[in-house]
């Protein structure tokens, strides 16, 4: 039902380390730069909020311990025992679905792929022009005319946005931050686009209201650095890749529900699965995650106040 599309941590970087060398001994165990990476894969939900380089001693002590702990287990027969072989039997299926992963499907996706996707999207990006714009709204028409008098002799727009305006971005000055014409209802975008860098609309209104707006800035749209988004593509492509492998197995393979109580959630679990899925390929088809970065507000106000002036996600 999807599960499969969670992919191993370190499927961003190289499968091997260039040089697996022993950073620990435990009893005359040799732990190698290799067991970390594949260690930190399997427990990196778990790790604590830490730098990235302090979470490779937390992983190497972590190794010790579980040696430790194993080795203690060999001597009291632990090794013998059901519990032992029952989950030995499960992390076999999963060391041998991630030694899968790695050697038959990680190297389909390819730097030529990952950089074809990058060109592509942030080819699109450049052709969309995007704004940046402050906005005041009120409840009528006469209130959104008698703030546009006081703006007309000085005051701030921003003192006015945070003492009137009724949605969040009244938090922020009425500061949305960068958007496309798309991204906000018609009646707002045309008004918006219409307006110069520093020009103040008249009244305008829409379903939320009456609004007043500033436009503070305007551009086409820029790509991030390749090296900064590359990882992020290829992350996105090998959930495609592995989402397509599973797809042509399934179709070979007999899997049959025998549990009754399951078979009454397995058709709801399996759409909410597939929409789960869905809305992670959207990260690369919109262009998001992807390969073309987009602008922000200022720091502390990346969502802004769009709110419900935003179109829905179609």
């Amino acid at each position: 039902m999807g599960l499969t599309l969670v992919i191993p941590a370190s499927a961003q970087e190289d499968a091997a380390p260039k040089e697996d060398k022993v950073v620990a001994v435990v009893n005359g165990h040799e732990i190698r730069v290799s067991e970390v990476q594949m260690a930190t894969d399997d427990i990196i939900g778990q790790l604590p909020d830490l730098p990235p380089k302090l979470r490779y001693p937390f992983v190497v002590e972590y190794l010790i311990e579980r040696h430790l702990l194993a080795q203690y287990a060999v001597k009291e027969g632990i090794a013998d025992t059901e519990e032992y072989k029952r989950r030995l039997a499960l992390y076999q299926a999963k060391a041998l679905r991630d030694a899968y992963f790695f050697q038959k499907i990680r190297p389909q996706v390819t730097e030529e792929e990952i950089r074809a996707v990058y060109d592509q999207e942030a080819a699109k990006l450049q052709q969309t022009e995007r704004v940046r714009a402050r906005h005041i709204l009120v409840g009528t028409e006469q209130e959104a005319k008698d703030i546009l008098a006081r703006l007309q002799k000085g005051e701030k727009f921003e003192d006015l946005a945070k003492k009137f305006s009724l949605d969040g971005s009244k938090d922020y000055g009425g500061d949305l931050g960068y958007f496309t014409a798309p991204e906000m209802v018609p009646e707002f975008s045309k008004a918006t686009f219409a307006l110069k860098v520093g020009e103040t609309s008249q009244p305008i209104k829409t379903d939320f209201g009456w609004h007043i707006i500033r436009l503070e800035d305007r551009k086409q749209g820029a790509a991030q650095p390749y090296d900064q988004v590359k990882s992020a593509i290829r992350n996105v492509l090998l959930r495609r890749k592995v989402g397509e492998t599973m797809e042509k197995i399934r179709a070979a393979s007999k899997v049959e529900i025998v549990d009754e109580d399951l078979k009454k959630y397995a058709e709801e679990a399996s759409k909410a699965a597939k929409a789960f899925q869905e809305k992670q390929q959207k990260s690369l088809e919109q262009g998001g995650a992807a390969a073309a970065g987009t602008d922000s507000a200022p720091a502390g106000e990346s969502s802004g106040g769009k709110g419900d002036l935003q179109l829905p996600a179609q």
